[in-house]
């Protein structure tokens, strides 16, 4: 790296600082400065690089398309370094753990096992978000995010934690009907996943009665009350398999699991602690060697 090429960190702070709040007056604020401060400061910027970061011909500042650019670098950057200033010092240890997951991978996996932490670690406050929607990791937002896929998600740490294939899974009833005719039943899909529908394209099955798509717990409830077949993890049937309240009608020998996914650099403590006992805890279910 070519440290004389970078511009005046308080330029680029201030920079990041307006592209934040939207205006010169509040980034002033945020930053305990006057707004011609922070004027001055963009000017200093946009002479450094030699482009034009900010559009004037309005009535208010706006980003142009290299202020874009640069505002989404230099807010990771700048988030990134407060995070793990934050880390070091200390200053999040209090905050609550937050994990994002799946409502099957949540309600069949790991809630069932959580107690055994919670008698660990009795301090450490947790949120689980389970739903559909993906979202990242960030900095003072979610620490954690168990992902169901091959594990290549760019930009962020990635570990695969339990190794699940692809199943469908029915009652013994509608396993029968299924075994006749695959596309004379329901099927049921999670929400969020495409593993079903891609499932049905390669095997050409067009359903009579079409694919609903549903929050998984409520794609497995539909299954046991014998509503269709579900298309889910092997890990979030399990129980039900071992129970025999559901069967597989077909597996997908893909090479997918459940990962952790977590912002690369240092994790704070409860963090750590939690992405200790999830690891043994899911190599121990596998029969393996905690590490």
């Amino acid at each position: 790296m070519n440290w004389s090429d970078l511009p005046p960190l308080s330029a680029l702070r201030a920079f990041a600082a307006f592209a934040d709040k939207g205006s010169v007056q509040e980034a002033g604020d945020a930053l305990n400065v006057s707004h011609a401060a922070i004027s001055q400061q963009l000017r200093v910027l946009e002479k450094h690089l030699g482009v034009s970061l900010l559009d004037r011909n309005g009535r208010a500042l706006r980003l142009t398309e290299e202020g874009e650019i640069l505002a989404r670098e230099a807010q990771t950057g700048f988030a990134g370094i407060a995070q793990t200033v934050a880390s070091l010092t200390g200053v999040e240890a209090a905050r609550p753990l937050r994990i994002t997951t799946t409502t099957s991978f949540a309600a069949n996996w790991l809630m069932p096992r959580l107690p055994e932490f919670r008698a660990n670690f009795p301090d450490d406050d947790i949120v689980i978000e389970a739903h559909a929607e993906r979202i990242d990791p960030s900095a003072g937002g979610v620490d954690l995010a168990i992902r169901y896929g091959a594990g290549d998600w760019p930009g962020f740490e990635t570990v695969l934690l339990v190794a699940s294939p692809v199943v469908g899974v029915a009652t013994p009833d509608v396993m029968a009907k299924a075994k006749h005719d695959l596309s004379n039943v329901q099927w049921l899909q999670e929400l969020g996943t495409h593993e079903g529908s891609e499932w049905l394209h390669r095997q050409g099955l067009k359903p009579k009665g079409g694919v609903l798509t549903a929050p998984g717990n409520l794609t497995l409830d539909a299954a046991r009350a014998g509503q269709g077949v579900a298309i889910t993890s092997r890990v979030a049937a399990e129980a039900d398999l071992v129970a025999g309240r559901l069967q597989v009608v077909f597996e997908e020998s893909l090479e997918k699991g459940y990962y952790t996914v977590t912002r690369p650099g240092v994790h704070r403590a409860p963090l750590k602690r939690f992405l200790q006992w999830l690891r043994r805890g899911a190599a121990t279910s596998q029969g393996l060697s905690p590490s």
